[in-house]
């Protein structure tokens, strides 16, 4: 009798009546036996579960949540109806098994997954959730695997706790010690659009097992909680997530520029020189991240260690304040300095933080700190309780202000895992009357992070930091993360690739490396040309571009003027920063919308079984598509576009594609190493003018000039498009409240008619300008006959050197470019460029007689247009010995009926070098090319 009342009991919980509702949380509890799970719906699209083995909290209040997620405060569906086991909202439908509590969720007419309980009598529980028509997965976090492949999601493998905690670095010969964090979001796609989003709301290590179906996720803990995310695509499923855990602050507009970084500075004489170097090579660069050394004294196994101290080594690094004043004020450089979470027992830190009960304690909550020994390179001594705001709170004044208050501008987080810890420790803890050591451990950096936010949010200024671990929520504290300890080996390039695919799935928008590798030691190929793909590709990707290396030798190099090839260092490097507006909208979008920075082709083209697993190329916003290079003796590569058309942002080249690969693109382009890349038809980026006087990416010049000019790159397409460009003061919290610009771009071509659009501004922040020129490289099929700005017709010129010199007019660039520009004018009046298009390019056949060459050697055209080179030596083009010693070549996609000038050298033909072994003695060549068709020879001789 007893056993059919308790079966009555769990058939009829879940009433079989209707039960409409609007615009409130809805919760919803089934039990079976011992086992009871709650149902709780925040939104059309999201639903939030418990499941565990023992007594309910009921459904009079929310289900508990960890501190990876920000918001609690939804409303509620704005439909719900509940019939019987079935509970449907506008976007979703959950059926509840009575008897097994397992659950189905569908969208609502197609299912996504069953999740059924699974061991939650055992400490180690969690689910099955069944693959169903699921094909691919991504997100989890960061983990490294061996292989050296930039490719690959998440089904068909199982993503392991990294250690006997979860976060932890990891090491492997592919990939050197590598970070694994802990960040249990998973999206599953499935065909035409089926997916979902799936947010495990655990503090505890979690392993997922990918690799058959059903697919299993176990952890440990009392309960197992998590999210489920409905929508159309990954586009609305990632915001989704982003809503719930946080979108990611802007960080400080530095923060997208070159910061130089080893292990470590020895003191000011040191950063001096390196600094000194890359302005005399005229790199561009926006800062320094100091390790250890700042503080000094860290000594292994010892008690008397510094580490902890967090006050300058002033032997070393003497008058902080009037050093990082001068280097901001003077030299447009900040500085970011490390921290870690470790106090030397000798300190009188140590005995500070003991006494009002802010260390980790050994064991209990009156016991003494704990006494970490074990890995002692830092020496020994205790840990902060991060778990305690109020010790975050009295750190950060106490330490991090003073710092803050002197002028450094980030903070980088170090061995946050935690990398050593007692593993019988006691903390305050993030969870109601836990106080273990697993009860905190994945959190400990996400709730360092916290401390500095906080901290922050006091003032004005903006977080910027730079973590090695992580969690849920991460990014909305204003973290940028990095890969750890890395190997130097084209492998780990490679690897590193795929970690920021998933990464960017996790919410991690600003994600990096050790440009180059820290462990120089696991080098197995050519240092140089590992530099130069790595430098290459962090310029395009990673936030900050932040070469480092272990050089407590002062034997190695990180700076890019120093190691690698250095012209291309120099052009990925300037390209980068020409690029800054575009990164820095992005920033403000992402921070707006949840909108990736640098998302996976899957996640605009879900739909296309070719990206599925591609992590080997990417995307920077909706609109560039890069290709990765990792490997030995690279010089080409094959790239795959979507459906559509594209544009090599190199060159200009127009691709139609159906969904196809363009094989032996060129990697060496005018004399460099460039990732292939392009741009989508109807794209616009916004640039920003650099040149060799450009010091920063805020635009400081070592002439004292200003080039302030809006700059957009506009992709003509007859469906219109249009890209915000977002401007603040780059450096304060304004934005937040409204302090930021923001002006619309736009552009359609009809017939022969391309118009592109430079919008009113809308909004302002101090020191914002007024005025300034507008400038509109367009990107057609053809040259332009006629530009007009306004309804009024713009001179044309003949050279790009009289266009430079002009107020206002446009040129015709050769290829398929066009550059206009106007006079200075005010920012709140909108500006339409008009062009006639319609002109073809043309070729000229270019001569140099008398070139005779040694092995090795060969002859080059250079000159004053871009197909020339621009006068750069590393660009020049070669010529063949058509009739040695005369070279001869062909060069088209040059502009018609323009005056250039040009000469003819000889130049090595290995390794790119930018110094000519002879130039073309007297005058420089002259020549204008035709109105159409081939024309020349146009003759040089030595």
């Amino acid at each position: 009798m007893r056993r059919v009342l308790l079966l009555l009991s769990t058939l009829l919980l879940p009433l079989f009546v209707a039960l409409p509702a609007q615009a409130a949380v809805q919760r919803v509890q089934f039990t079976s036996g011992s086992t009871y799970l709650i149902v709780e719906f925040l939104d059309d699209d999201l639903v939030h579960f418990e499941l565990a083995n023992g007594t309910s909290p009921g459904t009079g209040s929310p289900i508990f949540t960890t501190p990876q997620v920000a918001k609690k405060d939804y409303t509620g569906p704005t439909s719900f109806t509940q019939n019987g086991n079935t509970m449907t909202t506008a976007s979703m439908k959950v059926d509840v098994a009575p008897t097994t509590l397992c659950v189905t969720v569908s969208d609502p007419t197609r299912q996504l997954y069953q999740a059924c309980p699974r061991n939650l009598t055992q400490a180690w529980k969690g689910l099955t959730i069944t693959k169903g028509s699921m094909q691919n997965a991504y997100g989890l976090g960061e983990q490294f695997f061996m292989g050296g492949s930039a490719d690959g999601d998440w089904v068909g493998r199982d993503r392991t706790p990294g250690g006997s905690y979860g976060n932890a670095m990891a090491y492997d010969t592919d990939n050197g010690p590598v970070g694994n964090a802990q960040i249990p979001v998973l999206f599953a796609v499935g065909a035409s659009n089926l997916n979902y989003g799936l947010f495990l709301d655990q503090v505890y290590k979690q392993e997922w097992n990918l690799t058959g179906d059903p697919w299993t996720v176990d952890t440990w803990g009392d309960q197992v909680r998590w999210y489920t995310m409905t929508g159309p695509d990954l586009p609305d499923l990632r915001k989704d997530y982003l809503e719930l855990t946080g979108r990611p602050p802007v960080p400080p507009k530095k923060a997208f520029g070159l910061w130089m970084s080893e292990y470590g500075y020895d003191n000011w004489a040191e950063i001096d020189n390196r600094l000194s170097a890359l302005r005399t090579d005229k790199f561009p660069v926006d800062g320094f991240v100091l390790d250890l050394n700042w503080f000094g004294g860290v000594t292994a196994g010892s008690d008397s260690t510094r580490m902890g101290t967090l006050a300058w080594d002033t032997a070393n690094f003497p008058s902080p304040t009037t050093k990082i004043s001068s280097l901001a004020s003077n030299d447009g450089v900040g500085l970011m300095t490390i921290e870690e979470s470790y106090i030397g027992k000798n300190n009188p830190e140590h005995a500070d933080l003991a006494s009002r009960g802010y260390l980790v304690r050994a064991g209990c909550s009156s016991c003494a700190p704990t006494y970490l020994t074990t890995n002692d390179w830092w020496g020994r001594g205790g840990m902060i309780d991060w778990t305690q705001d109020a010790a975050g709170d009295y750190w950060h004044t106490l330490k991090r202000q003073p710092l803050i208050d002197q002028g450094v501008l980030g903070h980088w987080l170090d061995l946050g895992e935690p990398e050593m810890y007692d593993s019988t420790d006691w903390t305050s803890g993030v969870l109601p009357g836990k106080h273990a050591h697993a009860d905190y451990h994945n959190l400990y950096n996400l709730k360092w992070a916290e401390s500095i936010a906080r901290g922050y949010a006091s003032g004005t200024k903006r977080p910027f930091m730079l973590a090695r671990s992580g969690a849920g929520g991460m990014q909305r504290y204003g973290v940028a993360m990095w890969s750890a300890d890395i190997g130097s080996k084209l492998t780990a390039l490679a690897q590193q690739q795929n970690a920021q695919l998933h990464m960017s799935m996790s919410g991690i928008d600003y994600y990096g490396s050790d440009i180059g590798g820290f462990r120089r030691e696991m080098l197995d190929s050519d240092l140089n040309e590992l530099y130069t793909q790595w430098f290459a590709d962090g310029s395009w990707f990673e936030v900050p571009v932040r070469p480092h290396t272990e050089n407590l030798c002062n034997c190695a190099q990180t700076a890019p003027d120093k190691i690698g090839n250095v012209a291309s260092n120099l052009a990925n490097l300037r390209q980068r920063y020409e690029l800054a507006p575009y990164y820095y909208s992005l920033a403000h979008r992402a921070y707006r919308y949840g909108e990736p920075v640098v998302p996976p082709l899957v996640y605009y083209y879900q739909n296309d079984p070719n990206v599925r697993e591609m992590g080997h190329e990417k995307l920077v916003g909706r609109d560039l598509l890069v290709g990765v290079v990792a490997g030995k003796n690279e010089r080409s590569r094959n790239m795959y576009l979507p459906a559509g058309t594209w544009y090599d942002y190199a060159t200009g080249e127009k691709l139609t594609s159906t969904g196809q690969w363009f094989n032996d693109r060129p990697l060496w382009v005018n004399g460099v190493f460039r990732l292939p890349a392009f741009a989508r038809t109807g794209a616009i980026i916004p640039k920003m003018f650099v040149d060799d006087k450009t010091m920063n990416v805020t635009g400081k010049r070592t002439d004292a000039s200003t080039r302030d000019e809006l700059i957009a790159r506009v992709y003509a397409d007859p469906a219109a498009s249009a890209f915000t460009l977002y401007e603040d003061d780059g450096a304060s919290t304004g934005y937040q409240s409204g302090s930021v610009r923001t002006t619309q771009l736009s552009q359609q071509l009809s017939g022969s008619t391309a118009t592109v659009t430079v919008a009113a501004s809308s909004g302002t922040y101090p020191g914002a300008g007024t005025s300034r020129q507008n400038v509109v490289e367009l990107v057609a099929d053809t040259q332009a006959s006629a530009v007009t700005l306004n309804g009024t017709a713009l001179t044309q010129y003949l050279t790009k050197a009289a266009f430079d010199a002009a107020s206002s007019g446009w040129y015709n660039a050769g290829g398929n470019l066009v550059v206009a520009k106007s006079a200075s004018l005010a920012v709140t009046s909108a500006k339409t460029f008009a062009f006639t298009l319609g002109q073809a390019p043309v070729s000229v056949t270019f001569r140099c007689d008398n070139g005779t060459t040694v092995s090795g050697q060969s002859v080059y055209a250079v000159g004053s247009m871009p197909q020339l080179g621009n006068w750069s030596v590393a660009s020049a083009v070669k010529l063949s010995p058509t009739s040695y010693p005369t070279w001869t070549g062909t060069i088209t996609n040059l502009p018609p009926s323009t005056a250039l000038e040009w000469k003819c050298i000889k130049r090595q033909e290995a390794n790119y070098p930018d110094t000519a072994d002879q130039w073309q003695p007297g005058p420089n060549t002259t020549f204008t090319t035709p109105t159409t068709g081939p024309a020349g020879p146009t003759t040089g001789t030595f």
